[in-house]
């Protein structure tokens, strides 16, 4: 500490000349209150927060951000019931793909067709049973998805006529999933997983294939734990 026998005056000038010699010192240490007065030479003090800001190194991305997607098609309106047809609102293929992304927090993508199939199951058959003879690529709708960012990319599709829908096969002619790993599910009537494993493995090069799962229609909304169990047990 400093004399207590010192005046004001010459206080204030021993603070103002060591403050000159210092630099403007903001070492915490210094009795700089005494001087606090002199506004114009406390700027000076903030210089090391400001290096401090431009050398900080760049935010890195949160730790839960997702890196793996759910792709599917999926249809609602009438669908094969047990001994008949029913009404859905919601296809039985998005509720799988929900019970997906929501055990990986992942995000998701809805395969749309430009033109949607009919409402009818009967006609929406056979217009189904065109389009794979004819290997047709029904135009989507909507903007593709940037897949860059995504490690592992779940493909899911109902089975029609012991395949997917064509317009997963024009979804699948405009993204490059190569170099991922691939999950493929399906939901159906009787068929299981169908072809879809082989034709992803047929169309997508160099990527990781992981066993699918497949889920009767009709058994979609009871299968959530079985589904997230299949889920957890792929070791993602």
């Amino acid at each position: 500490m400093r004399d207590t026998n010192m005046n004001r005056r010459t206080f204030v000038e021993a603070g103002l000349a060591a403050a000159l010699l210092a630099g403007c010192s903001s070492r915490q240490g210094d009795e700089v209150p005494a001087v606090v007065e002199q506004p114009e030479e406390a700027p000076e003090a903030v210089e090391p927060d400001q290096e401090a800001d431009e050398s900080a190194p760049d935010e890195e991305p949160p730790a839960n951000a997702s890196k793996t997607l759910v792709v599917f098609y999926s249809r609602a309106d009438e669908n094969y019931a047990d001994g008949g047809t029913e009404v859905l609102e919601v296809g039985h293929t998005k509720v799988m793909a929900d019970y997906i992304a929501e055990a990986l927090e992942a995000d998701t993508y809805e395969i749309v067709p430009q033109k949607a199939y009919p409402f009818s199951y009967d006609e929406c058959c056979d217009q189904a049973s065109t389009e794979l003879a004819g290997d047709a690529r029904p135009e989507l709708a909507g903007d593709m998805p940037d897949v860059s960012g995504y490690d592992t990319v779940f493909l899911g599709c109902p089975i029609w006529w012991g395949s997917e829908p064509m317009v997963v096969r024009t979804f699948l002619d405009a993204v490059d999933l190569s170099g991922k790993t691939v999950v493929p599910f399906t939901t159906h009537g009787g068929s299981g997983l169908g072809s879809v494993p082989s034709n992803l493995e047929a169309r997508i090069a160099n990527a990781t294939f992981l066993d699918g799962k497949a889920v009767a229609g009709t058994a979609v909304d009871g299968a959530r734990d079985e589904v997230v169990q299949w889920v957890h047990g792929l070791g993602l």
